[in-house]
């Protein structure tokens, strides 16, 4: 009897929480139906299809698909047109990167000490770049950076002679970091700002009484507590990088002679044109490059407990 009554007891009670489980996967259900058409599946179709020679001739007949192993790997590295995108973006990363952090954290600096009134305002005034859509920035700027364009014709009017910026190879991919740097300042100066509001204001006031410069409290107290957000904005803003597409495509589709073909611009010009095997091959390299360079930013900026 009591062995019948623990039972009954178990079994009531388990009811409610195979309800509530029954009733969290319910809610969770679009979202991992989503993830996997959309995500999961995809992801794992383009893995496959890394390993096979297949095109877009093959769509009508998939089973005449050949596993070619890493086949399409080693073309990739033998093609130099991919290695010259691995270099533009590289260049794009290395030197878009610091620029931008650098710039941000700046002004999150400057908007921490200024006017509350003011701050409201220049906030705005940085992040809207970030919400008007990428698209639209990059036609703006094109119209900004060609020939007879607004820059130009400011220049003018002071007696330089401008370039024709965009088919330049000289000036072609700085001009597209220039706007990148400029769109994507917003974002971190936003998450920086927040680290800063964050340090307890008694270790600066700390500091100043045992006599210690501005620049040595910022170097010894400010950057070292502010670790974490320069990591969230490394990590998110090399990932943004490492995959820019937009502005190369709308502004100088990859030229003046590839001198703006980034890994994403290749990959998207491989599955263009049918290509889909090394297509996949290349995206698969990006990503292990972002996962990378990811993992090395947190070994470099992670705080030390």
């Amino acid at each position: 009897m009591v062995k019948h009554a623990k039972a009954q007891e178990k079994g009531a009670g388990s009811s409610p929480r195979r309800r509530q489980t029954l009733l969290a996967w319910g809610f969770a259900l679009p979202f991992a139906v989503i993830f996997c058409v959309f995500m999961l599946i995809p992801l794992i179709s383009s893995m496959a299809m890394s390993f096979t020679d297949i095109t877009s001739r093959d769509l009508r007949t998939p089973f005449n698909v050949n596993f070619v192993g890493l086949d399409q790997y080693i073309a990739l590295f033998s093609d130099k047109r991919f290695l010259h995108s691995l270099g533009v973006t590289g260049i794009f990363v290395l030197i878009g990167l610091p620029i931008t952090m650098i710039i941000a954290l700046a002004f999150a600096v400057a908007l921490n000490k200024g006017s509350q009134h003011l701050n409201a305002f220049f906030r705005a005034l940085f992040y809207a770049p970030v919400v008007a859509s990428v698209v639209a920035v990059s036609v703006v700027w094109r119209y900004i950076l060609q020939g007879d364009g607004l820059l130009n014709s400011l220049l003018s009017l002071v007696g330089v002679q401008g370039s024709d910026w965009l088919h330049d190879t000289r000036y072609a991919l700085p001009a597209l970091m220039i706007m990148t740097v400029w769109r994507n300042m917003g974002t971190l100066m936003i998450i920086f700002l927040a680290g800063l509001q964050a340090i307890p204001e008694e270790l600066k006031e700390a500091a100043a009484i045992d006599g210690a410069s501005k620049w040595r409290t910022f170097r010894s107290i400010t950057l070292p507590l502010m670790k974490p957000t320069l990591l969230l904005g490394a990590v998110l803003l090399s990932v943004g990088y490492l995959q820019f597409f937009e502005e190369s495509f709308v502004m100088t589709q990859g030229g003046p002679l590839d001198s703006t073909l980034s890994a994403a611009y290749y990959v998207y010009q491989k599955f263009g044109f049918g290509q889909y095997g090394i297509a996949s091959a290349a995206s698969w390299v990006l990503f292990i490059i972002i996962a990378l360079v990811s993992v090395l930013q947190f070994r470099i900026l992670r705080s030390e407990d």
